[in-house]
């Protein structure tokens, strides 16, 4: 069996995994920017606008629009879709709590719909019966980089009249059949912070093929000009949401590398799915019935602590992380459960009184959270499969360890 490393024994996975990849390919790139002394946008934009059509090109969009952050991306879309103060839009309670925050700061309600427990995402059977006279939007999140059941989410919001925005935090690369995720509702969002599979330290863009929501979110992301006005025109409330050139050229080269990447981080998942079938009380998400690649942003598994000798999911994760396998058990409650919501900590004026989060209850996310999700972070799925084995055998270690303590 082996000493565990928590207890001092050797580590089952004794590589690291070193996040962003980069090599003098960006250094390069972002040297040339300092010494052009062009570092700025809108007024030396020219490696802005490259990458924002390279990205949309990626995506099969028409059109892209960066930004500082995720958040903000989420932001335009959602006002640019014409969302105003007291409208409803449907969010999963197991996401970022920017998914969520962002709706409240343009003084919109977020309506939490629970997700469905084989692939945490969320779950379109529960969609209709939250649907009400005041709902505009739905927000499906592609969790950890594993595609929504996009034509169910159509199909509902097509029946209601709803706005479609795909939270595309952690699905750079990723498909739904054939299709780039953010690139099927009406708008997609994506996040370039740190951890992201595609990173520029911060940033974020938003997708579409809507000629409308374009010119909107290109306005409100540039203080809420117009290209028809002068520069002291404002016709919008957008502010200064624009990127730098500096972050431009890093996202034109680590797109360079996306595909082969997330083409490895699928293929991983896949063989870690075949390694990890075969243990008692770990059970890998579903990836669907449908065509997807899926981009791993995160490896999801789920936890029984009944075969892990009723081992708490936290002293397993802890376990896990102290054998070498970058991990963790995710967060810790559902969004709803965050003071914020609980406290309503909202500065709003358009949420009704009525709305009241302590009153909220989604199952399956509040058992994801509490005893069963582990992660596995991205940059550990860009490995060998030689690795992927390596996190089998530390799961295995630890089940044998905690069986033969359970009998002692």
């Amino acid at each position: 069996m082996g000493q565990l490393a928590i207890q001092g024994g050797p580590k089952s996975v004794t590589k690291t995994f070193p996040w962003p990849i980069y090599d003098e390919t960006e250094v390069q790139a972002v040297a040339n920017i300092v010494r052009s002394g062009q570092w700025g946008n809108p007024d030396c934009a020219d490696e802005v606008a490259r990458f924002e059509q390279a990205f949309a090109a990626y995506c099969g969009s028409k059109y892209a629009v960066s930004c500082v952050n995720g958040s903000v991306s989420l932001r335009l879309a959602l006002i640019a879709c014409g969302l105003r103060p007291g409208d409803e839009v449907i969010v999963p309670p197991y996401t970022f709590i920017a998914t969520a925050s962002v709706v409240l700061e343009i003084n919109c309600v977020p309506v939490f719909v629970d997700i469905d427990p084989d692939t945490y995402n969320l779950d379109p059977a529960r969609i209709e019966a939250a649907i009400t006279e005041k709902t505009r939007a739905i927000i499906p999140v592609h969790f950890a980089g594993l595609a929504c059941d996009m034509d169910a989410i159509l199909t509902i919001a097509q029946r209601h009249n709803l706005r479609v925005i795909e939270d595309a935090a952690h699905a750079h690369g990723a498909e739904y059949k054939g299709r780039k995720l953010g690139s099927i509702g009406d708008a997609g969002s994506f996040s370039f912070q740190s951890s992201k599979n595609l990173t520029s330290g911060e940033g974020g863009i938003v997708i579409t093929n809507d000629d409308a929501l374009y010119e909107a979110m290109n306005s409100l992301r540039n203080v809420g000009r117009s290209p028809s006005g002068q520069w002291y025109d404002h016709f919008n409330p957008g502010c200064n949401y624009r990127i730098t050139q500096l972050q431009a050229v890093l996202l034109s080269e680590q797109l360079k590398r996306l595909d082969e990447q997330t083409i490895t981080r699928n293929e991983n998942g896949l063989y870690l799915n075949g390694l990890l079938a075969d243990i008692e009380g770990v059970t890998p998400l579903s990836r669907g019935e449908v065509a997807i690649r899926h981009c791993y942003h995160l490896y999801i598994f789920k936890y029984d602590k009944t075969k892990f000798g009723q081992l708490p999911k936290k002293d397993f994760v802890a376990m896990l992380s102290a054998e070498g396998v970058p991990c963790s058990g995710g967060y810790p409650h559902p969004l709803y459960k965050q003071p914020v919501f609980q406290q309503k900590n909202f500065m709003c004026y358009a949420i009704p009184d009525s709305v009241d989060y302590t009153q909220v209850n989604c199952p399956e996310a509040e058992r994801a959270c509490a005893d069963e999700a582990v992660w596995v972070f991205q940059h550990a799925m860009l490995g060998t499969r030689e690795d992927m084995e390596s996190f089998a055998r530390a799961i295995r270690k630890i089940q044998l360890y905690t069986r033969a303590s359970a009998r002692v």
